[in-house]
C-alpha cells in the first residue's frame, strides 16, 4: 500500500491520493488499512513520502560509496529522468506533491517533505564537503542541485520533454566540476610558488657573488 500511496502521489498529488485508489492500485483489503495505518490517509501518505525520501537517499548513498560526487549527481538526474521516460511524463516527485499541496490545518506531510529534502541535502553536502569544500559551500550546493532537479521535473512534466532535466544536469554538472577544480588549485600550489619563488632568489644571490669572494658582513 506504500508503494501504491506514493505511485498515486507521483501522477495525482497529495489531493488525488485517497485510500479507495490507493486499495484499487494495491489489490489489499479494506481492513489492511486500519489494520497497518491507525493514522488512515493521513498516515499513509506520511509513510509513502517517507518511503519515497529513503529509496532516493539510498541512491545518493549508493553513489556517494564510490567517492564521485559528479557521479552521485548523475545518478540523481538519471533516477528523475527513468521516471519521467517511464512514466509518459505523468509523474513527477511525490515529496514535491505533498509539498505543494501542503496546508496549516494538516502540517504533516510538509514536515515529511521538508525531512526528506533536508535529508537529501545533506547526504549531497557530506559527499561535497569529503572533496575537499566548504561546509557553507557543500550546503549551498546540494541545496542547488535538488532545487534545479525539481523545478526541472515540474518542467519536463509540462513540456512532455526531458530537455530541461538534461539542460540543468549539464549546468550542474559544469558547476560541480568548477568547484573542484577551484579546490584542487587553492592553497598547495600558492606554497610551491612561494617556495620555488624563495629558491629562485636564493639561487640569484649566490650566483650574484663572484666565486671565492666571502660574503659580505653586515655593517
Amino acid at each position: 500500500m506504500v508503494l501504491s500511496a506514493a505511485a498515486l502521489l507521483r501522477e495525482y498529488g497529495a489531493g488525488g491520493t485517497s485510500v479507495d485508489k490507493v486499495l484499487a492500485h494495491s489489490g489489499a483489503p479494506r481492513g489492511s488499512v486500519y489494520h497497518h495505518f491507525p493514522g488512515g490517509r493521513a498516515q499513509l501518505i506520511d509513510e509513502a513520502v517517507a518511503h519515497a525520501g529513503d529509496f532516493v537517499a539510498g541512491l545518493i548513498d549508493a553513489a556517494a560509496r564510490a567517492d564521485d560526487p559528479v557521479a552521485a549527481v548523475d545518478a540523481f538526474f538519471a533516477l528523475w529522468r527513468e521516471q519521467l521516460v517511464g512514466s509518459d511524463f505523468r509523474a513527477g516527485c511525490p515529496i514535491v506533491a505533498v509539498a505543494v499541496e501542503a496546508n496549516d490545518e494538516a502540517p504533516g506531510p510538509a514536515r515529511s517533505a521538508a525531512a526528506v529534502f533536508g535529508r537529501w541535502q545533506q547526504a549531497l553536502a557530506a559527499l561535497f564537503v569529503r572533496h575537499g569544500l566548504s561546509e557553507e559551500r557543500g550546503r549551498r550546493l546540494g541545496a542547488f542541485v535538488i532545487a534545479a532537479v525539481e523545478g526541472a521535473v515540474v518542467m519536463c512534466r509540462a513540456e512532455r520533454s526531458t530537455a530541461p532535466l538534461d539542460a540543468a544536469a549539464a549546468e550542474i554538472h559544469e558547476l560541480l566540476a568548477h568547484a573542484l577544480r577551484q579546490k584542487e588549485s587553492s592553497c598547495p600550489r600558492s606554497t610551491v610558488r612561494t617556495t620555488s619563488s624563495s629558491s629562485t632568489s636564493e639561487t640569484e644571490r649566490t650566483a650574484s657573488t663572484p666565486t671565492g669572494s666571502p660574503p659580505s658582513t653586515p655593517r
